[in-house]
């Protein structure tokens, strides 16, 4: 299958399924390849994989202040799982295999107040859900693509949110 890497990469974020459609791939042929990503993925890229600037103190921020995390991702959660244990990072609770408006069920289920993400799809995952959507712009999306997608605030990277927070907090008790 003449998988474009280059063009691939820029589209991070939906389903394999879905890029896999744009090759004409589908069915048990788009799963095997799926399953074989799975596989490679575990072995190569969980192993190298540094957390992005900020991604550690945006999380401590969060259970600092007596706030709990969820991970809700369209990546298989066993996968993010072992990210997270792979950089240190401590979690409440992570959901895998949810995409755009499908990760508002989670964030329902969980009582998310805020959904932080640096797709167009997580954006709209949180305005499904009724959470504060904040767009992070040091993924794939420029931050007009995620204010056009409804973010409520946009950030260019994730060192921006422990302030962020703290601002959004004192806003809210009052």
């Amino acid at each position: 299958i003449p998988l474009d890497g280059s063009a691939f990469v820029t589209r991070l974020g939906p389903p394999l399924t879905e890029e896999f459609a744009r090759y004409g791939v589908f069915g048990e042929a788009a799963d095997a390849l799926v399953a074989r990503y799975r596989e490679l993925y575990a072995e190569i890229v969980i192993p190298s994989t540094v957390a992005m600037p900020g991604a550690v103190d945006a999380v401590r921020s969060v259970t600092d202040r007596g706030g709990s995390v969820l991970v809700v991702s369209a990546k298989f959660a066993p996968h993010v799982r072992s990210h997270l244990r792979a950089l240190d990072i401590e979690v409440s609770a992570v959901v895998g295999e949810l995409w755009s408006t499908g990760k508002a069920q989670a964030l329902v289920e969980h009582g998310a107040e805020v959904y932080v993400g640096d797709h167009v799809g997580d954006i709209a995952g949180a305005r499904a859900a009724d959470a504060l959507a904040v767009g992070v712009a040091s993924g794939p999306m420029s931050e007009t693509e995620l204010a056009q997608a409804g973010a409520d605030v946009v950030l260019d990277d994730l060192t921006q949110f422990a302030g962020w927070l703290d601002s959004y907090l004192l806003a809210t008790v009052h």
